[in-house]
């Protein structure tokens, strides 16, 4: 059992019609994603990429059995379409958007909890299961099947470690990029937890930045639970100047646990193989996984 989404996902697009939703809905295909459908309010009944399109979630849930979305709608419209679909029953909600207000995925993010959805962002890369399914907007080629789970707060960086990995002969089970917002649905303990459980995965790689206690928790976890699994750290923003957010709108230090040398310390005594450079991932999955 593939973690998240595989091939025989339902996948619906909202925002299909839209000039992002058109272009990586049309990448997704050509991966050979399962796009079942799109929701365009106002579009019902109309087809997109020989797909059909529908005016609500709801109806596409019903008339074709829709049961994983990806959002591809403005900021200030985001947050009412991820709690459509929880509305709606779909399983797995993922949420490409950047730049939603705080306050909306505060509400977004307890409604989606109370429907028991799984949310996956916002603003992320998306998850990609390679050679079944590829749910966002990821270089698709870059990733090749394996057993190696990767969870991540970097789109560049989940695409990066994916090279790595490939490069050493390995391949990808599924990767998530959880994405750098304040407020996300799926954290990076959260994905970790999945990837555990999986059959598919011998070997995770844990992919942080600066701020937050994402990874710190995650840690955490990792150990209480017995280190099932070995996992592969980075934690990126070395040298991101104190008080500045970097990049991501959560990637800002505020307490003294939230640098990157405090998280790597964590990391390191919970029992994580802790790398200080992106450039290690690769030869340091291979070395554990030859043993």
């Amino acid at each position: 059992m593939s973690v998240l989404v595989d091939k025989n996902s339902k996948i619906i697009v909202q925002g299909f019609t839209g000039s992002e939703g058109t272009f990586h809905s049309t990448q997704m295909i050509e991966y050979g994603t399962n796009i079942v459908g799109g929701v365009t309010p106002g579009k019902g009944g109309q087809t997109h990429l020989d797909k059909p399109v529908f005016n609500s979630v709801a109806e596409a849930v019903d008339k074709i059995g829709a049961d994983t979305s990806i959002i591809f709608v403005p900021p200030a419209f985001a947050a009412d379409a991820i709690m459509e679909a929880a509305e709606a029953g779909i399983k797995v909600i993922i949420a490409i958007t950047e730049g939603i207000p705080v306050n909306d995925m505060t509400k977004a993010f307890q409604y989606v909890k109370s429907k028991g959805s799984t949310l996956v962002g916002p603003n992320c890369p998306g998850v990609i299961t390679p050679g079944e399914a590829k749910v966002g907007i990821m270089p698709g080629f870059v990733f090749k099947r394996g057993k190696v789970g990767i969870v991540s707060k970097s789109g560049t960086l989940t695409y990066e470690a994916s090279d790595q990995v490939v490069s050493q002969g390995l391949g990808v089970s599924t990767a998530i990029g959880i994405g750098g917002d304040p407020i996300i649905g799926t954290t990076t303990k959260d994905a970790v937890e999945l990837f555990m459980n999986d059959d598919e995965t011998d070997c995770i790689v844990m992919i942080g930045e600066i701020g937050g206690q994402l990874e710190a928790d995650a840690a955490y976890w990792i150990k209480s639970s017995g280190n099932k699994k070995p996992v592969v750290g980075f934690i990126a923003g070395e040298t991101a100047p104190k008080g500045r957010t970097m990049g991501h709108a959560g990637a800002i230090v505020g307490g003294s646990n939230d640098t990157a040398e405090a998280k790597k310390r964590i990391m390191r005594e919970c029992g994580i193989h802790v790398v200080d450079s992106p450039a290690l991932i690769g030869s340091k999955v291979a070395e554990i996984l030859s043993k």
